[in-house]
């Protein structure tokens, strides 16, 4: 039986909101409802932001691998680096976004633009300190834009769009 469905890159391991009070932990959410132009419905750090020309902030979700979630527990010694802590609206696994610059993937009915690799600040030397440092060179995830909105689920996978 032939099919046209392309091979799926990888899927979403889960999924995270940021708390309305600064610097508190990711709450884990099973789906989540993104918004063309504007991000995550409910994110209450990026949801609808407008940059400083006044224009919708290419900012509106951060993905990250659990793979590189993982390299870097071993990289400290950590028994892991669990689900949410390094603040990513996404885990993924089986995908490495960072091929993925600049291109268009399908996730559930949603289309996001990753457009750039994601940089790390104080609050990664937080959780470990080094954690900055050995994240750079993109070994932080993505972020990405949202084109067309939709649903995305803990469970879905990944296809090009």
């Amino acid at each position: 039986m032939k099919t046209d469905s392309p091979a799926p890159f990888g899927k979403i391991a889960s999924l995270h909101l940021h708390s309305v009070v600064s610097g508190e932990a990711l709450n884990a959410v099973n789906e989540v409802q993104v918004v063309e132009g504007k991000g995550i419905l409910g994110e209450p750090r990026f949801f609808g932001r407008n940059g400083r020309d006044g224009q919708p902030s290419k900012r509106q979700v951060s993905l990250i691998e659990r793979e590189q979630l993982d390299a870097h527990a071993a990289t400290f010694g950590l028994a892991e680096i669990s689900p949410g802590t390094i603040r990513s609206n996404i885990e993924t696994s089986g995908v490495e976004l960072g091929a993925l610059l600049d291109r268009r993937v399908r996730i559930g009915d949603a289309v996001l633009h990753i457009y750039e690799a994601r940089t790390g600040c104080e609050k990664m030397d937080r959780i470990c300190n080094g954690l900055r440092e050995a994240s750079g060179g993109g070994k932080l995830g993505v972020l990405a834009q949202v084109v067309k909105s939709g649903n995305i689920r803990v469970g879905d996978e990944i296809f090009p769009a």
